[in-house]
């Protein structure tokens, strides 16, 4: 892939640069990589290899040909559940490889927190750790092997065991002696930490047994490219317990650090004030951080045991708290001794917090102002009794500069996360990093610590090497990237011949960045920039890559199918930036943005699943009404988008529009001119449409919304609601403005742009609802898609304290029924499987669907793990998008309803999820509604 949009999309990572690659190429296999290789020598260009791309210091950007390994490249070779390893190629990304471990009772014990979309290939090359290398080391102690390809096309094993004459054997003689060579040296400079990963591991070619693979571990694709990895595995750990030590100060934590260990924990991680702050504004967390935080401490340490019994685990739980209470910490003390443990023993609660401290650096990008929690200094290590000074001493040196840092991760093993705040678009900014960085370093070496702890050195660090290894160490780095890689090919500027840091040239807001004022559709002003915030809000992903990970969630379920970088939510916000910012000729309305956009099923996921709050769904409108605006609408986009007034007419020809789905011919004329597919049924028009005057009760308790789906396809869902609700006492009325024309949410409209008419309507509910909302009275809907967009696209759409009255008492049908007293329901006697619409998950509107449908006697109810059901309403239909559509489904949502019993009820309340499901399965879903109906008593 050579074109702008494509190549812009691998020029990030998680961290500040961005270099634009030559090209991107998608391996199918090993001979795919040595022919690319092949030519890249040739022509003389650099090399890139590349896994999830989540790299924090710049390793994953450069102007090479990037070779992404994850589409094809991610298979398990071999399992050995004897001898405890694994053999796997380096695009597998390590949840994968754990879930296939699980049923042995076995894990690859090293866990960063990018253990979603992390590769095995990636974390090997930046020698990655995580949480619990307390007792299970980093990459290096848990590497066998690798097999590589060397820059000269050489293909080897590297391991410790004696090769075979030949050049690999040479390289390996010539590594040795240089061990041998700067012995003493090494012993002298190296930091005695486990976490020191800086540089190359040249302390691996010291003393008599020397394993090759550790040499390339950490070598940030600069000396081979890895194509396959052998891995020690470990035993499941079995039942974990937590104790939440609550500190009143940050020093008080820091200090505490060392004697926690002391009880053999597996992990010890830090949580400051400031990330639970930013965590209770996020939706995804705020319900975790209620139940384990108790009042306002300063820091909190998360203290893990698994010590294999129950008993066990208890005992653990109170030897820490009788060591707190020993360190004079105790919940009715005050001031400085004012603390505590919260013991968590819950499972569900336990993998909550730990999926919130594995967020902690998104949770600090969260931030919606200019200035960015900024990774440079990010994973310093020292040794635990210096834990406490060291991190007062950086807090004096940011406080110097006049900003704070925000402090997470590794207590356990000195490795501490902080990032100052900074807003890399202004000099002055820029510069305070340098000298930040150059002061911080020279803190680090005064307490013999490790400037490169975890995350690598790519461009942020690799120019300091000599600063803290000093430059005959250095040297030695620049003669094992020579012996590798003469001509320099492979990933140049990591580790040796670096560039400054502070290089703006690099930088992903480079000197020249700019995004131009332009108006938008939307209300933007939460956040900071041009267009009205909508820069800031484009700005907010910083490529962490959450919305890569394959399990759990929703998010993005499109990029689940497809696994294509321009899929996921990070590669449209990248395509997104680089087009405001002039560097996609064409900017929004291009053929590459709609390209871009073109798999994004408005799932909202990213909504509350991105933990920087990326909106991707929103963002996408802009998009359209850009290009509508500019191009207008097709033919398929108009019958999309005036479905609701069209609808009226069209009803009363029901019978002639079904004919359609009876008639092959006619199917496959349609969809040369409809742009929906001959392979799908279209929705069954109803005869008998429902009417606003099926339910007009004066002084009603609650209106009822009747959105155009279940209006005129399937309005025994509505009428089925409104004897629910009339069954729980309630008195109903529909919603309408007087004018004989229904109310529009006008979702269908902001499907295809039509954003101005999107507003029009939008103002017409809020009118039309007014005088009710001024009394409190609950607005209801049925359709999740509909109804939901009360609570979030009128408030981009008609900013003000009207919408957002009417968001306040808007609910789904089962958010309203969950707070009514019990309904005389009786029992079913069937099993009960809930498919939760996507706009539902986004707005944590499915727990009451479930706790409503629990109350129907002797229920048995399962909720289906699923991502997007994959129709997404137009999406599924048209003939370039239904092959992704059904993909998507048979991810989860399909296998789960096979396999479900075949009395089971199938309960989901999208339209569009009840036509999938009938499409592609022989199971024919129903709305809650009707369920509840259905279970009433009498």
């Amino acid at each position: 892939m050579t074109d702008p949009a494509s190549r812009g999309r691998y020029a990030t990572d998680a961290s500040i640069y961005q270099m634009i690659p030559q090209a991107v190429v998608v391996p199918r296999s090993v001979e795919d990589i040595e022919a690319a290789m092949s030519v890249a020598r040739e022509e003389e260009t650099p090399v890139l290899p590349r896994g999830g791309g989540t790299s924090q210091c710049g390793q994953t950007v450069n102007r090479a040909v990037v070779l992404d390994n994850t589409r094809h490249l991610n298979r398990i070779l071999d399992i050995d559940t004897e001898k405890l390893t694994a053999r796997v190629e380096p695009g597998l990304v390590l949840d994968e490889l754990n879930h296939a471990l699980k049923p042995h009772g076995l894990w690859f014990p090293v866990d960063p927190s990018t253990a979603s979309r992390c590769t095995l290939g990636g974390m090997a090359a930046n020698n990655s750790s995580g949480g619990k290398s307390l007792r299970y080391g980093i990459m290096r102690d848990n590497v066998r092997a690798i097999s590589a390809i060397l820059p000269d096309g050489t293909k080897a094993r590297f391991n410790g065991t004696d090769p075979e004459p030949g050049p690999y054997a040479d390289l390996v003689t010539d590594m040795r002696a240089l061990g041998r060579r700067e012995a003493a040296e090494i012993d002298a400079r190296f930091p005695k930490v486990q976490r020191r990963v800086g540089g190359y591991n040249i302390d691996a070619l010291t003393g008599n047994e020397v394993n090759m693979a550790h040499l390339l571990v950490g070598s940030e694709g600069t000396l081979a490219y890895f194509t396959e990895l052998d891995l020690g595995l470990a035993r499941l750990p079995g039942e974990k317990v937590t104790g939440v030590c609550h500190f009143p100060t940050f020093y008080a934590a820091m200090d505490a650090a060392q004697h926690l260990v002391t009880l053999n924990p597996q992990a010890v991680e830090l949580i400051d004030d400031t990330m639970i702050a930013l965590g209770r504004d996020i939706p995804l967390f705020r319900k975790t951080i209620e139940a384990f935080v108790q009042g306002k401490p300063a820091a909190l340490l998360l203290v893990e045991f698994a010590e294999g019994s129950a008993e066990g685990n208890a005992a653990k739980l109170g030897e820490l708290s009788q060591l707190m209470g020993d360190m004079g910490f105790a919940f009715t003390g005050s001031g400085r001794t004012w603390g505590g443990v919260v013991p968590v023993t819950d499972n569900g609660l336990q993998g909550a917090i730990a999926e919130y401290r594995k967020s902690g650096l998104n949770v600090m990008m969260s931030m919606k102002e200019a200035g960015k929690p900024i990774s440079f200094v990010e994973d310093c290590a020292v040794a635990l009794p210096d834990l406490a000074e060291y991190t007062q001493g950086l807090t004096d040196i940011f406080t110097r500069y006049g900003t704070k840092g925000t402090w997470y991760a590794h207590a356990s093993v000195g490795c501490l996360h902080v990032r100052p705040v900074l807003n890399m678009r202004q000099d002055k900014d820029v510069k305070t990093m340098r000298a930040i960085a150059e002061e911080a370093f020279d803190l680090v070496k005064q307490y013999k610590g490790s400037h490169s702890g975890e995350h690598g050195d790519g461009i942020v660090r690799s120019e300091f090497h000599e600063r803290m290894f000093g430059r005959r160490i250095v040297s030695a780095f620049e003669e094992v990237k020579a012996r590798f890689d003469p001509k320099g090919l492979m990933n140049p500027g990591k580790i040796v011949h670096a560039p400054a840091m502070d290089d703006r040239r690099v930088f992903r807001y480079g000197p020249n960045y700019d995004v131009p004022d332009f108006e938008t559709a939307l209300d933007w002003s939460a956040w900071p920039g041009s267009a009205g915030g909508f820069q800031g809000a484009v700005e907010m992903c910083n490529n962490n890559g959450a919305c890569r990970k394959l399990k759990g969630g929703v998010m993005c379920p499109s990029f689940r199918a497809t696994r294509n970088e321009r899929d996921a939510t990070r590669g449209r916000a990248n395509t997104l930036r680089l087009a405001i910012s002039g560097q996609i000729p064409g900017g929004l309305t291009s053929d590459a943005m709609a390209d871009t956009m073109k798999y994004c099923v408005s799932c909202k996921a990213c909504r509350r699943e991105c933990p920087t709050g990326v909106d991707m769904a929103r963002m996408k409108i802009e998009v359209l009404a850009a290009r509508r605006k500019e191009s207008g609408l097709t033919l398929a986009e108009k019958l999309v988008g005036y479905l609701p007034r069209y609808a009226p007419k069209v009803a009363k020809l029901a019978w002639l529009m079904n004919l359609r789905n009876k008639i092959g011919p006619v199917r496959r004329l349609a969809e040369g001119l409809t742009g929906i597919s001959h392979r799908r049924d279209l929705p069954i028009w109803s005869s008998k449409p429902f009417r606003d005057d099926e339910a007009q009760e004066a002084d009603p308790d609650v209106l009822l919304f009747a959105d155009v789906f279940n209006r005129y396809f399937e309005p025994e869902n509505l009428r089925a609601a409104v004897r629910v609700l009339r069954a729980s006492g309630l008195r109903v009325a529909v919603a309408r403005d007087g004018s004989g024309t229904a109310l529009d949410c006008g979702r269908t409209l902001l499907a295809v742009g039509c954003v101005d008419d999107a507003r029009a309507e939008a103002q017409r509910v809020i009118d039309a609802t007014k005088d009710a909302v001024t009394k409190g009275v609950a607005v209801v809907g049925l359709e999740p898609s509909s109804i939901l967009t009360f609570r979030d696209e009128f408030l981009a759409l008609c900013p003000g304290p009207e919408a957002q009255a009417l968001s306040e008492v808007t609910h789904t049908f089962e958010e309203f029924l969950a707070n009514r007293p019990d309904l005389p329901m009786k029992s079913l006697r069937r099993p009960i499987f809930v498919h939760g619409h996507c706009h539902q998950k986004a707005q944590d509107a499915v727990t009451p669907m479930l706790d409503l449908l629990k109350r129907i006697p002797d229920a048995d109810v399962h909720m289906i793990e699923s991502s997007c059901c994959g129709m997404a309403g137009a999406f599924g239909y048209a003939p370039d998008t239904i092959d992704v559509s059904l993909k998507m489904a048979n991810l989860d949502l399909f296998p789960a309803l096979q396999a479900a019993p075949d009395d089971a009820i199938i309960v989901a309340d999208g339209t569009s999820c009840r036509h999938q499901i009938a499409d592609g399965t022989a199971r024919r879903a129903m709305h809650v509604a009707r369920l509840l109906d259905q279970a009433i008593d009498g």
